[in-house]
């Protein structure tokens, strides 16, 4: 007689992670809807518009609720996006798991099957990747690379966009953004031209009235030799082969035989790959665009005509935000740009015309500091002889022993990693001598490499040998009149050497400053990524519509040796558990697709103009059901990638092609977060599941029996 869990308190962390999902539904897609985070205790509220900033600002004390921040964390953390897609897909599955349950699927198989699918949905998605190649290994385009000049990008090139949005805008130039016009070269001296970026592993077709030098058709008709390299299709180690098999080509990409060759696709320049990425966020990626063409200007200087290609080093480029001022001001500099207090202007306009000496404080400028491991002597008594040295204190005494060594050395400028004492900062300060705290790691090592500079954990430990020189202090910039700079101004350290970028932030709302320079790093290290492992993924939904297509074709397919030790090895489990998999699988695969199906609706909800999510419900299976019917759905997607004007996907978006730039999504970040999402909900599910199965019949209470109901 078979038993069906009844109870649903009996599975209380999934169903957090479901409630936890829905707060954040929201800030799925370029339209994220901001909300505001009320203490009511305090009265005091936060404007947020991110899962991080969301799961940082509620009062998450159960451990399921630790478990989600902990992980929405480290995704943010590494990858800076990802975290909405992590929070949505680890409530729908959780549903989706809860559902398997009610269902009476064993754990085990939910495990194995789940994660069966999504290593297959990864493979699957491989097919959508689109190759990204350094700008500096091809000179065959004559575009310079001088920003982004293309019209915004839309919201996606799958879902259907309202016409009203206010994303496609017309071209304007960076302004005050971007700093001097720079052209990408390898040679100094000699503008190079960007090239293509992005290309298909199909055949690229020859770019029209543009000549072929000699050297790019050797680099051409090595690439096509390397394109032509046979490929291993027919091997007793590939058990599933069918009219549509996928087979492997030249760096992982991959392409259907049988089928029509589908569009050709591949990212004109940089240019094109920044507005793809950008997500509708000119803004902001306009201000990356400027930080890359400023540290790649840098690096020219910096290498020689013989260094190795530039690359786009995103440690360099540092951010700082300057509330209460108007949004044209924001720009981006060379060097270190950092706040500080107004009652030092006096002294920054007597040393901005001088080359400083520095030093440079790896931990607190304070007195009671001591560096980490430090053991303090136990049991000791200082005995003081005269009564006068007793009278002063001891922050007075270590304050005197600062100075002394600072005038030693003639340091006119100290940087501290840490906390600086307020008592050394006014002392300085009346001896000429400025003192910045709270300086990050990475602009630490970069003073110290430019300027010579070494650093220590101690003032005391300052000698001749560390202390660096040529560092300039500037007023950022002249504040128009009638602002309010408050009491704060932006100073500005330069040093020869140093490339080192600052994105200055400005706005006139304060509480919106937080969600500009989220916004900016996102679109940075989605640039990062892209140009780091040189491919990206065509967006705009494209992909989680192939993943939801490629599980339901999954559902059908039987199950084979193959798949069962892909799936967790149930061969060596129990024969009823094994003999399961067969009746189950179709289950928690279709349980597992309808996460992907809530997602994609959800999208379309908060991006189009769906009235409903069941309106975008139907909208998702037509296009699903024309994909199946089409025999192969990857095809279909890159040939609706096509018709960007035929209203198919892009109802409401102008007709003009050239206003619609293709979107991409960068790999292993997208990846990283349905991975991380799946592990999250078989982890709450696992331990929910022993605290569940921990009891014995015998201690089942008559209020527990009742939720069994026998089938």
């Amino acid at each position: 007689m078979a038993c069906r869990v009844m109870n649903k308190r009996r599975h209380v962390g999934l169903q957090q992670l479901s409630s936890f999902a829905e707060a954040g539904r929201t800030f799925l897609g370029p339209l994220k809807s901001c909300k505001f985070v009320i203490d009511e205790e305090c009265h005091e509220s936060v404007l947020i518009s991110s899962t991080v900033r969301l799961l940082e600002n509620l009062d998450l004390s159960s451990a399921v609720g630790q478990l989600l921040s902990e992980a929405v964390q480290a995704q943010n953390k590494l990858y800076r996006t990802g975290s909405s897609s992590l929070l949505f897909l680890a409530g729908a599955w959780s549903r989706a798991a809860e559902e398997c349950l009610h269902l009476g699927v064993p754990i085990s198989l939910i495990v194995s099957v789940m994660s069966e699918g999504l290593i297959s949905c990864i493979e699957a998605v491989s097919s959508l990747q689109v190759p990204v190649h350094r700008a500096s290994d091809h000179t065959d385009d004559t575009q310079m690379f001088s920003g982004l000049g293309s019209p915004n990008v839309s919201l996606c090139s799958f879902l259907p966009i309202p016409p009203d949005t206010g994303l496609i805008q017309k071209e304007n130039d960076l302004g005050d953004v971007a700093s001097p016009s720079v052209a990408i070269s390898s040679v100094p001296g000699r503008p190079v031209k960007s090239a293509n970026l992005c290309r298909t592993q199909a055949k690229v077709e020859a770019d029209e009235n543009t000549s072929q030098t000699p050297q790019t058709l050797r680099n051409r008709l090595c690439a096509d030799a390397h394109c032509s390299k046979p490929t291993l299709i027919h091997s007793r180690h590939f058990n599933r082969v069918d009219e549509n098999q996928r087979t492997s080509k030249p760096d992982g990409f991959l392409e259907r035989q049988g089928v029509a060759t589908p569009h050709t696709y591949r990212c004109k320049d940089l240019v094109e790959l920044e507005a793809g990425l950008s997500h509708g966020d000119r803004s902001s990626m306009e201000l990356v665009d400027a930080a890359v063409r400023l540290q790649c200007q840098n690096a020219d200087v910096q290498r020689g005509p013989c260094a190795a290609p530039w690359t786009f080093d995103i440690s360099g480029i540092f951010t700082c935000c300057l509330p209460g001022l108007p949004e044209t001001l924001s720009c981006v500099c060379p060097g270190y740009v950092t706040v500080v207090s107004t009652s030092r202007t006096a002294l920054i306009e007597e040393l901005q015309n001088q080359l400083l000496r520095v030093a440079l404080i790896e931990g607190d400028l304070t007195e009671n500091y001591r560096h980490l491991g430090f053991n303090r002597s136990a049991n000791v008594t200082t005995v003081l002889e005269s009564m006068k040295v007793h009278q002063a204190s001891s922050e007075e005494l270590w304050t005197d022993q600062v100075l002394q060594v600072l005038v030693k050395f003639n340091v006119s400028l100290v940087l501290v990693q840490g906390r600086v004492s307020e008592h050394i900062t006014e002392k300085c300060m009346h001896s000429k001598r400025l003192v910045i705290g709270s300086v990050n790691g990475s602009v630490m090592q970069a003073f110290a490499s430019a300027s010579g500079a070494q650093q220590v954990a101690y003032i005391t430990q300052v000698t001749e040998a560390c202390v660096g020189s040529g560092v300039c202090v500037a007023f950022w910039r002249s504040v128009p009149s009638g602002v309010d700079t408050v009491s704060s101004m932006a100073i500005t350290l330069k040093t020869e050497g140093m490339n080192l970028v600052t994105v200055v932030l400005t706005g006139p709302v304060t509480a919106q400053m937080q969600t500009k320079e989220d916004r900016f790093w996102t679109c940075a290290y989605r640039l990062h990524y892209a140009l780091k492992e040189q491919k990206v993924f065509l967006g705009g939904g494209a992909v989680e519509f192939l993943c939801l297509s490629h599980l339901q074709s999954l559902v059908g397919q039987p199950v084979n040796k193959g798949i069962q030790v892909c799936s967790g090895g149930l061969h060596n489990t129990s024969s009823w558990l094994a003999s399961s998999l067969a009746l189950y699988r179709p289950t928690v695969l279709k349980c597992l697709a309808s996460g992907w199906h809530r997602y994609l609706s959800a999208l379309i909800y908060n991006t189009a103009r769906c009235s409903s999510e069941f309106e975008a419900s139907a909208f998702i299976q037509r296009h699903l059901q024309s994909a199946t019917d089409s025999g192969s759905p990857s095809s279909y997607i890159l040939n609706e990638y096509s018709k960007l004007n035929s209203g198919i996907f892009n109802s409401g978006i102008s007709s003009k092609v050239e206003q619609i730039p293709r979107v991409y999504d960068v790999v292993t970040p997208k990846t990283e977060a349905w991975r991380r999402a799946l592990d999250l909900v078989l982890l709450v599910l696992q331990t929910d599941s022993e605290i569940i199965t921990g009891l014995g019949h015998t201690q089942l209470q008559s209020q527990e029996a009742e939720d069994f109901s026998l089938l």
